[in-house]
């Protein structure tokens, strides 16, 4: 790239860096949370919400819990009016909910603001103009006192219909392009706008300090506003308000440094949608409070559902990697992770452990209204034998000995590699059955009776091999060794270290099986080939001949193969 020497820093160092922020570990409580989806989302989408998707949303932000929803640019639209009004004057506003509307400092705009939220219980007016260097020089063209004029002359005319509407009205005014003005002149005209307002803790204003471009790293936004939290006037009478947009990819850093710094309030879209790369995420700073032990005041809770109203009413996406809302941030593809988060929810069990502390999990995805089934442990040529073996364990009985676990996985991850795609569970659950459970393709069980003979068992098989009947019997120290001595005998098999497992198989309406145990069987034949067979039956000890059976064809079809 050749251009880069044309590029500056466009922005202004406060005269003084203390840094307290630095010395603070972690954001310990939720901000004021204000949704701005409504009007700076809104007005970000190819194509703006409907009336009736607005009100949809609408729905939405208040379920989730927000009690400040900015709901639009009143005097922008007839579009923008309508739904302030429809909003009012169908009593669709909770009496705990503020609405916030937005209006630049001109006369007329603020006039027909206070016309638009007339009847309105709780409404903060939000007031701005913009006081950058680039935009004083370039598009406004004014001194600093020009622009000092413009915010204090709506500042006025703000407090007297104030006045006269007699309505619980608050106040906020935003520097706009608060990123690229002095910090010594954002605090000048901030604190001439609150001079006038002159806020009460018991009625306090709201000084928005936007990052409307990004244009430096997180720490230099939180240095500014540490600079402004501790210089304005009638500090324990406002509110410092944050509203980062994403031109860097560090809105989120610049919201939480900022909010370290001293700041109380956010305003943010789910899911970071807005102009240009976007607001900041409240879905992702909400998230990380909650992983970190703070309680967001968001409900979250039921995320694939939020994703999928937001989807379908603003024609938007939630990317599948964006933190926590993503379809997916949960899910592990690599055999070790999904060998340790198996191993961590494993030792969750047995430890009853208070905390969350799962490996490559941050949170319990069922926080979110995630499934481990589907979200978590999902299946492809890259897993492995952990997190295969973890999911028909956990959801379909089936635990497997630890060897066996790696002959599965590889059977597994073949056929994702031939099939070059996902398996889902159900898919996983269907090929374990038919290579490895009760398989008769070449040896067929046909019946078994056992003998007692002092004592040993008498096996009496018998069996279908490749098309033809036979019946075969031998003796041994229980029945399965009876039954493997009266096969090697009779067909000629040759193998060794028979190893035998069993377990009760718990059955429930998603397995589709009425087999109460299930055997897993193992033997080293000649080859030094070890194959593995499982077997179900009602009785245990069906299960476990049935298992010898399985294996044995399995190495059959090896061989023929």
């Amino acid at each position: 790239m050749q251009n880069w020497k044309q590029y500056t820093r466009q922005y202004y160092l406060p005269p003084v860096q203390q840094r307290k922020w630095t010395r603070k570990e972690y954001v310990d409580h939720a901000p004021i949370w204000c949704s701005v989806d409504l009007r700076d989302g809104n007005q970000s989408l190819i194509t703006p919400m409907s009336l009736e998707e607005k009100l949809e949303f609408f729905s939405l932000l208040v379920k989730i819990g927000f009690k400040e929803i900015e709901v639009g640019f009143p005097a922008a639209s007839e579009t923008e009016y309508l739904f302030l009004r429809t909003l009012i004057e169908k009593n669709l506003i909770p009496d705990d909910v503020t609405i916030q509307v937005l209006t630049q400092s001109r006369e007329h705009i603020i006039k027909k603001t206070f016309e638009a939220v007339r009847g309105a219980r709780n409404v903060i007016v939000h007031l701005y103009n913009s006081t950058s260097v680039a935009q004083r020089e370039q598009v406004f063209r004014k001194s600093k006192q020009e622009i000092i004029d413009i915010a204090t002359a709506g500042a006025r005319l703000f407090l007297d219909l104030m006045k006269q509407e007699g309505a619980n009205y608050r106040m906020e005014y935003s520097p706009e392009s608060f990123t690229g003005t002095e910090p010594e002149f954002a605090l000048e005209i901030c604190n001439a706008v609150l001079d006038i307002w002159k806020p009460t803790p018991d009625h306090k204003a709201i000084i928005n300090l936007p990052v409307t471009v990004e244009l430096s790293m997180p720490h230099i936004y939180a240095d500014q506003i540490e600079y402004m939290c501790d210089n304005l006037h009638y500090r324990d009478a406002i509110e410092i308000s944050l509203h980062p947009h994403n031109d860097r990819g560090c809105a989120v850093a610049d919201t939480e440094m900022g909010l370290l710094a001293g700041a109380d309030r956010v305003e943010g879209t789910l899911f970071g949608n807005g102009e240009r790369t976007g607001n900041v995420d409240i879905v992702t700073l909400g998230m990380n409070l909650y992983a970190q032990g703070v309680d967001p005041c968001l409900d979250f809770s039921d995320m694939p559902s939020i994703c999928e109203l937001y989807e379908r009413v603003t024609r938007m996406r939630v990317y599948d990697r964006s933190p926590y809302s993503g379809a997916l941030v949960f899910a592990a593809f690599s055999g070790s992770h999904q060998d340790a988060i198996a191993k961590g929810m494993k030792w969750r069990q047995e430890t009853r452990c208070e905390h969350w502390t799962v490996p490559y999990l941050p949170i319990d995805p069922h926080d979110v209204g995630r499934e481990y089934e589907t979200d978590v442990i999902r299946i492809n040529s890259q897993s492995g034998k952990g997190g295969i073996g973890y999911l028909l364990e956990e959801y379909y009985g089936y635990n497997l000995p630890k060897k066996m676990r790696e002959d599965v996985g590889y059977t597994i991850k073949n056929i994702s590699d031939h099939l070059h795609a996902e398996l889902k569970p159900d898919e996983v659950l269907r090929a374990f059955t038919e290579q490895y459970i009760n398989r008769q393709d070449k040896l067929e069980l046909l019946e078994a009776r056992f003998q007692k003979e002092e004592n040993r068992m008498r096996a009496h098989l018998t069996v279908r091999f490749n098309g033809t009947t036979s019946h075969c019997t031998d003796i041994g120290n229980g029945r399965l060794d009876a039954v493997s001595n009266a096969l090697m005998d009779h067909f000629g098999f040759s193998y060794t270290d028979l190893t035998y497992t069993e377990h009760a198989l718990t059955v429930d309406s998603t397995r589709k099986s009425d087999a109460k145990a299930v055997s897993y069987v193992s033997v080293r034949f000649s080859d030094g080939k070890v194959a593995w067979g499982a077997g179900q039956d009602d009785d245990i000890m069906l299960a476990s001949v049935r298992a010898l059976f399985c294996a044995i064809n399995r190495h059959l079809s090896t061989e023929a193969e």
